[in-house]
């Protein structure tokens, strides 16, 4: 059990950690919560298969009885067969009939009661398109990226979004926004690898709802105005200048 006192000391299992902020300690708790089927037991409600009914399992009968009847013919409307890196989410009646999803191999189907639908579940990439985009001190640049994302969750990419690809890649456009608006030029210019960091935590903890994992983000290319870079080089130009000039002292010192 967690416990937080006055001095922000959080006692685990007789072991004292210290200098545990409150972000922290909801997270803690939360994972305690879901560990502890006690205090979670409403969590679990959603994962229990949910009965067809009177009507539904009759029907259900009825497809059974047909696909005997016809057996020779239906075996080959029943059997179906997912790769390796597909899995199906069967739904019987309109509702996902289990909490895991059928494959890799072979699966049995019903007739007119079942449908299923494939999901991929191999790495993917998109590129962002270039952003016109804000810095904190107010300097516009063109920003783009590739995002590498994969499904972890077949279920909740099936039945929490309508597309998750599209979904992921219009978030990630907003989301690029976002985190460079907080940036001035110079993070921006020499913080990249920090931004990306920055932008996959965001994308992978707002996806996940959606089963989505995203796994790699890379900033590809940064376009200053051509006026901001003019100014810059000029500025360069300048500063290279000043270093190559000799004093007259050092003339004198190098002279025999």
């Amino acid at each position: 059990m967690w416990h937080r006192g006055s001095n922000s000391v959080i006692s685990v299992d007789g072991t004292t950690v210290e200098s545990v902020n409150h972000p922290t300690l909801l997270r803690l708790q939360t994972l305690e919560n879901q560990s502890n089927p006690k205090h979670c037991s409403h969590l679990g409600k959603n994962d229990r298969p949910r009965s067809l009914g009177f009507c539904g399992w009759f029907v259900v009968i009825l497809s059974i009885v047909f696909a005997i009847v016809l057996l020779p013919v239906s075996i080959f409307m029943c059997i179906k067969i997912v790769q390796e890196y597909e899995r199906a989410v069967i739904f019987r009646l309109g509702r996902i009939m289990d909490r895991k999803p059928k494959g890799p191999g072979m699966f049995f189907v019903l007739p007119c009661t079942d449908t299923f639908t494939k999901v991929d579940l191999r790495s993917k990439s998109f590129d962002i398109p270039p952003q016109e985009i804000l810095t904190k001190d107010s300097v516009t640049v063109c920003v783009d990226g590739v995002v590498y994302f994969r499904v972890s969750d077949p279920i909740s990419s099936v039945a929490n979004v309508t597309n998750a690809d599209l979904s992921t890649r219009l978030l990630a456009q907003t989301t690029l926004r976002n985190v460079l608006g907080t940036k001035n030029l110079a993070e921006v210019l020499s913080d990249r690898e920090g931004i990306s960091h920055n932008m996959q935590f965001a994308l992978d903890e707002a996806t996940h709802p959606w089963g989505i994992k995203v796994e790699r983000v890379e900033i590809k290319d940064v376009k200053l105005p051509q006026q901001l870079q003019r100014a810059m080089a000029a500025e360069a130009e300048a500063s290279r200048e000043a270093r190559a000039k000799v004093s007259p002292p050092d003339l004198i010192a190098l002279a025999p």
